[in-house]
């Protein structure tokens, strides 16, 4: 299952570089995972300064 971004998400683009498979980009009103590029690896929850990113469900 891809992690998914919550509300908490203040834009701040930590995450887009992590990841290894460039499933992360900017939506409208913050950043957004594309479930079928998403590898589970969680490199981008690690470095999210408000942990609006899991494991999706």
């Amino acid at each position: 299952m891809a992690y998914v971004i919550s509300d908490e998400c203040i834009s701040c683009g930590a995450c887009e570089s992590e990841c290894p498979t460039e499933a992360i980009s900017a939506g409208e009103t913050q950043y957004v995972i594309d479930a079928d590029t998403c590898i589970d690896c969680g490199a981008c929850a690690s470095v999210c300064p408000t942990s609006a990113i899991s494991p999706g469900a």
